[in-house]
């Protein structure tokens, strides 16, 4: 069974990623300080955050300044999440390791996340790209494609569009 993904670039009080996976009818939601990787060698930290609603996909704006994430936000990326092997994903996240495959415009192929609790918290999860035909031999993505795989925007056009409104 299939179900989405979306990579939400935020710009904050700090520039980070929000990777949201479809699960148990929500987004469960982390929030990926330097950005997904398409090298497996490298893994990058996913701090778990609050889940958010399905309707949260498809999110591009800006949040107003008083309240919570204000900040400018980005669909950097989405697209479809299946499964390892038909798993249950809750069953999965519950066992602290979800593994899956992105169909995405820029993630492309298999991934894992692996919960670590770093310091005793259980919040701690490794984004980590798995060898396949799409892993790259350089982390250049996030440089390589800054803008908007829904709309082509810049995080200052989303910025200046909102102001527009």
């Amino acid at each position: 069974m299939d179900d989405v993904f979306v990579m939400h670039k935020h710009q904050a009080t700090r520039l980070h990623y929000d990777f949201r996976l479809e699960m148990g009818g929500v987004l469960k939601s982390w929030a990926v300080p330097k950005g997904p990787s398409m090298v497996p060698a490298v893994k990058r930290l996913a701090v778990l955050v609050e889940d958010h609603p399905l309707e949260y996909r498809d999110f591009e704006g800006t949040i107003p300044p008083d309240e919570y994430g204000a900040g400018v936000v980005m669909i950097w990326d989405e697209g479809r999440v299946e499964w390892t092997a038909g798993k249950d994903p809750l069953e999965m996240f519950d066992a602290g390791l979800l593994e899956f495959e992105l169909s995405g415009k820029k993630l492309k192929g298999r991934f894992k996340l692996v919960q670590t609790k770093m310091g005793g918290d259980a919040r701690n999860w490794l984004l980590i790209k798995r060898h396949d035909d799409y892993e790259e031999q350089d982390d250049d993505l996030l440089r390589r494609e800054p803008d908007s795989a829904r709309t082509g925007r810049t995080m200052d056009q989303i910025a200046r569009d909102a102001k527009v409104s």
